[in-house]
């Protein structure tokens, strides 16, 4: 009887752990990602493209809550590979926080993964054919408030049969670079893919190109070029997409219009996204009706597909405003965003495709107010001022514990605690 009761216990143990959110705010398909929440905390105290305290060896095992003691840009020459249930907390650096910039990443099979508030910005350097950000494989994972550029091939790519369950929110998708210049693939099997809040812009084509189950949510849409904004499946395999509340707006390299290459294995159900086609420098577009024609061709359903929803859907408008003042690795924005907003907010004016990230507009990553290495006195991860606020103890190692019983662990309750919990 004592065994089975154990067992019981253990089993909703497993259950209520697994159940929380990744961190405060997730939403959609990988809002349950579990990060290292069961392993360690690894500090990344150095940033160097590898060794002891580099981001390339924090990555590297599974089980593990990065956390950042240094802020500025890493370069890396090999594509960083991440291992299974890693949690990389950006918001932690002190200073400008993380840049990564040199080559892309590689997240297949990086099951559980959760990212924050880190820029990956690929660049002509990197390895011919590959994606800023790729995931072929794998399953609940999240993406949040990161920053994503200049892919040699797509900039943030999900496209595989076996990935399912993931979320990018409230992030930037930009500048792939020429001649390819692709936002990127969202293509599935049945898994499924949420798409909330998130800025694709000066993306030549796919911003992006879906297959599969897909949420589109209060994102926005700029400056696309001839190959097209939302592109709707262009394929055989069936689709089951919600297209809400989104705002396209062209720019100088715009030459489509917002929907492209639907067909009747595209069941889309759309409602309430707009579209500003006339480059006035002023934000004045208009609904986009529900007829398949305005969607690409794509076979409109008047049902809404049950996937996860974001908890509150804002309007176009009010999506573009969050936008502007949120999307990417915002808690402290590079030279890079702030002038990838600056184009937006031209509405239609300013945006350009790039082939080389070291020229003019962009003239490379720029540089990273490193910050102050904050005092930690157990070398937990968790500063001491912040163990002060939440009555943990400096001298103790006790990052992994749960003070106040709420799933999350000390080290993950400061992180949160840096960065508002939702929009």
């Amino acid at each position: 009887m004592k065994l089975l009761q154990i067992a019981s216990l253990l089993g909703a143990f497993t259950q209520t752990c697994t159940a929380i959110l990744a961190f405060p705010g997730a939403e959609g398909f990988g809002r349950n990602a579990i990060g290292g929440r069961q392993g360690s905390v690894y500090v990344v105290t150095n940033l160097n493209d590898s060794g002891a305290g580099s981001l390339r060896d924090a990555v590297s095992k599974s089980d593990r809550i990065v956390v950042f003691a240094v802020g500025g840009v890493v370069k890396i020459t090999e594509r960083l590979v991440v291992s299974k249930r890693v949690s990389i907390l950006g918001q932690t650096a002190p200073g400008g926080g993380i840049t990564v910039y040199g080559n892309g990443w590689s997240f297949s099979n990086a099951d559980e993964a959760i990212v924050r508030y880190i820029r990956i910005r690929m660049g002509k350097s990197g390895t011919s054919g590959k994606d800023a950000i790729t995931i072929a494989e794998g399953s609940n994972m999240i993406f949040d408030h990161i920053s994503v550029s200049w892919g040699r091939d797509e900039t943030f790519s999900i496209s595989g049969d076996a990935v399912s369950n993931i979320t990018i929110q409230n992030s930037i998708i930009s500048q792939g670079l020429e001649t390819h210049s692709c936002g990127g693939l969202i293509q599935t099997g049945n898994g499924g893919v949420s798409l909330f809040r998130n800025l694709y812009i000066d993306n030549k084509t796919r911003n992006p190109k879906v297959k599969g189950t897909n949420d589109f949510t209060n994102n926005v849409v700029y400056n696309w070029g001839g190959g097209g904004g939302y592109i709707a499946g262009d394929s055989a395999g069936e689709s089951w997409a919600n297209i809400v509340g989104n705002y396209f707006i062209s720019g100088p390299s715009t030459s489509v219009t917002a929907f492209t290459r639907g067909n009747a294995n595209f069941h889309g159900y759309v409602e309430k996204n707009f579209y500003d086609s006339d480059k006035d420098g002023s934000l004045n577009g208009k609904e986009i009706g529900v007829a398949s024609s305005n969607y690409g061709g794509m076979d409109i359903v008047s049902t809404k597909h049950g996937h996860p929803a974001p908890t509150k859907i804002l309007s176009a408008a009010d999506a573009v405003s969050y936008a502007q003042n949120y999307a990417g690795a915002s808690k402290v924005r590079d030279d890079v965003d702030k002038r990838l907003i600056s184009e937006l907010t031209s509405w239609g004016k300013s945006g350009e495709l790039i082939s080389d990230e070291n020229a003019s507009p962009m003239s490379g990553p720029g540089t990273i107010d490193g910050g102050v290495k904050p005092t930690d006195t157990d070398g937990d991860g968790i500063p001491d001022d912040a163990e002060a606020k939440l009555g943990t103890d400096k001298g103790t190692n006790d990052a992994m514990g749960d003070k106040d019983g709420n799933g999350y662990k000390n080290v993950e309750d400061w992180a949160n605690s840096l960065v508002p919990s939702s929009y």
